[in-house]
């Protein structure tokens, strides 16, 4: 299932449904479309840059994921060759059973576990 995430086009701030807005009484798992007409784009709103609301927000999509555990960057143009991934596939059709390359290397795994998807979160980029 993919998440549509939404981007400020002044400030570059990135609404997720994952996260919500706690701050703003805004809960995760909220969906952009489902937020009120009075939503004030949070970093925006921080820094006085005024009333930026959601008309200011478009679709975005994060084009590289990154590992919590090692800070290996995974790349959706680039793919994964070593694990037969091709470029272009999305982080989320990366199988169930992906491991981080970095972090799956035996070498590494003693430290620090066997690290999937679940430890990737978006690069704001």
């Amino acid at each position: 299932m993919t998440i549509q995430r939404y981007k400020c086009k002044v400030c570059g701030y990135v609404y997720s449904p994952v996260r919500g807005e706690p701050r703003q009484g805004i809960k995760p798992g909220t969906r952009f479309e489902d937020l009120p007409d009075s939503y004030v784009c949070l970093l925006c709103g921080e820094q006085g840059t005024g009333h930026v609301g959601k008309d200011a927000f478009v679709p975005w999509t994060p084009q590289a994921y990154i590992c919590d555990a090692c800070g290996y960057i995974y790349e959706v143009q680039r793919g994964e060759p070593r694990q037969k991934i091709k470029p272009g596939t999305s982080f989320e059709l990366l199988p169930d059973t992906y491991i981080c390359p970095v972090c799956g290397d035996p070498r590494v795994r003693g430290y620090v576990g066997k690290i999937g998807k679940e430890s990737f979160r978006p690069l704001m980029l």
